[in-house]
């Protein structure tokens, strides 16, 4: 798939000082770049992000897509062909067979005439049959062209597992690719014959390259934000759809902008129709009605007005990606170079594999990767397994100790035992404490001073990690540090904490704390960690 290049206003550079592997901000796991610090020029060299996707298991998809009616049209004529049936010099079903194809597959009364758009579409799940290789072409020695069934046919019927989406997908990337060529085909046609074969071919091969990115664009943005939705809430209406396609974040839509995405709106309803047949997605068009209404001078509500009741709104368009679609977006992807996790990747080996691949990945939900993990697993093991992971001082520590926190608090008050083991260790006591109390317990001990300041900068560092220091995130917990009347001698303390992130901790208190003065005191406190070292 062509990699999406959403608008995106005003992306921010990553500041100096230490690298922060969560430099890469929530709205880069919806396909934007990881441009920090890039200019436009750069732009191609950038990372797209892709976030994890759950997804149902293999046999579970290869029963979806045998229940695709289109598919299973094409595995039911490919078995009529047994043992060979006549075809013209096209590979394409004679006259006499055509009617018959539309009966067989229901789409035609037993008796009387088939409509013709029975045939046509009887004659369309063929061509498929014969794209897939689910039939085989030839000639007898007597010249007769013939269909008999291919290899491929029998595993399916089968319901073997690989061959059933192998099928499917290839399926589908036809259909894909054919659905943008059909929307190319809508051009005003050359006036001049003179210039008609050259010119126009040129134009329809633009027209069709430009069909292809907005589908695969419109697939991709659906693909991310099905990854982010509630259960339940996968639906999107194509307006929204659209609109995240044209308008740049963080901006309001102008008039100007208001008529591209009712351009895009259109230019996307055939294409996703034709996707909904393979059962990629679920999709309800635009109705029809509302152009009508337009031709006639009727004012229909917009589709950007906020007041439209449900029903109104459906009629504008509703898309929805089906489990099948992901799938079939994702092995796209992975062909094309991509990185595109599913939920649980991570979750697959040890403590020390997990903490470590969830601090350092981009693309990645980190409380659904904990989730996996300590489901089914015994507390005080776990979480021992998951202390022993977290220490350290290498520049994803704090991030670790973090994940483990959370990951601790998914586990609950059967991981007491674990937890108390390490109250007097230096790099985990003070966040066990702080577990501790989050609990209800009672009797925790309190921390000595130097593990209270050890463990400040340390919840700090792994926030700064976390949010990549972003200062809207980090404004509320840098006014809550305590550092009471007297923030001389509470920094002239905090400076001198042996920790990795001292200095870049105190440089983030003096850049945003609201008290000047103690503004001014961190920042000086950060430039003697800085020359201590």
């Amino acid at each position: 798939m062509a990699a999406r290049r959403r608008r995106n206003a005003d992306t921010p550079a990553s500041g100096e000082g230490a690298v922060l592997p969560a430099d890469l901000e929530l709205q880069d796991l919806y396909g934007a770049f990881a441009a920090h610090g890039l200019d436009d020029e750069d732009l191609d060299d950038a990372a797209v992000l892709v976030p994890p996707v759950t997804l149902p298991s293999e046999p579970e998809l290869a029963e979806q897509a045998k229940a695709v009616p289109m598919l299973a049209w094409a595995l039911k004529l490919a078995r009529w062909t047994a043992p060979h049936r006549a075809v013209d010099e096209f590979g394409d079903l004679t006259g006499p067979d055509r009617a018959p194809a539309a009966r067989l597959l229901g789409l035609a009364p037993e008796e009387g005439d088939a409509p013709e758009e029975a045939v046509v579409e009887a004659m369309r799940a063929w061509s498929l049959a014969c794209d897939l290789d689910l039939v085989e072409l030839g000639t007898t020695a007597s010249g007769e062209h013939v269909a008999v069934p291919g290899p491929d046919l029998e595993p399916a019927e089968e319901g073997d597992t690989d061959t059933v989406l192998e099928l499917w997908l290839t399926a589908a990337g036809i259909v894909r690719e054919l659905a943008a060529e059909a929307d190319s085909q809508e051009l005003e046609p050359t006036e001049d014959p003179a210039e008609a074969d050259e010119d126009g071919l040129n134009e329809v091969e633009d027209a069709r390259d430009e069909a292809a990115e907005l589908l695969d664009e419109a697939l991709q943005v659906l693909y991310e934000t099905t990854a982010f939705a509630e259960p339940g809430n996968e639906t999107v209406p194509l307006g929204v759809l659209a609109a995240l396609l044209v308008v740049p974040e963080g901006e309001e839509p102008s008039d100007e902008l208001l008529g591209d995405i009712t351009d895009v709106m259109v230019a996307l309803d055939p294409m996703l129709a034709d996707l909904a047949e393979l059962g990629l997605l679920e999709y309800r068009p635009i109705d029809p009605e509302l152009f009508d209404e337009e031709e006639e001078g009727e004012e229909p509500e917009r589709a950007e007005q906020a007041e439209l009741d449900e029903a109104e709104s459906a009629r504008f368009g509703l898309v929805r990606l089906t489990p099948l679609g992901q799938y079939g977006i994702r092995q796209w992807l992975l062909e094309d170079g991509y990185d595109a996790p599913l939920v649980g990747d991570l979750a697959r080996g040890d403590a020390a594999g997990l903490l470590r691949g969830v601090s350092e990945a981009a693309n990645v939900l980190p409380e659904e990767e904990l989730k996996v993990w300590v489901a089914g697993r015994e507390p005080v093991e776990a979480a021992r397994e998951l202390l022993a992971a977290a220490r350290g001082t290498d520049a994803y520590a704090p991030m670790r100790r973090l994940l483990c926190h959370s990951a601790l608090t998914l586990l609950g008050a059967p991981a007491e035992p674990a937890v108390r083991e390490v109250l007097d260790d230096p790099e985990l006591g003070g966040g066990a404490r702080a577990w501790l109390v989050s609990l209800g317990v009672a009797d925790v001990p309190v921390p000595d001073r130097a593990m209270a300041l050890w463990t400040v900068v340390d919840a700090f560092a792994a926030q700064l990690l976390d949010t990549g220091g972003d200062p809207d995130e980090l404004r509320d917990l840098v006014a809550e540090l305590p550092v009471t009347d007297d923030p001389v001698g509470y920094f002239g303390e905090l400076w001198r904490v042996e920790h990795p992130y001292t200095a870049d901790v105190l440089e983030a208190v003096g850049e945003l704390h609201p008290d000047r003065a103690v503004a001014k005191e961190a920042r000086k406190a950060a430039f003697k960690a800085r020359s201590k070292g």
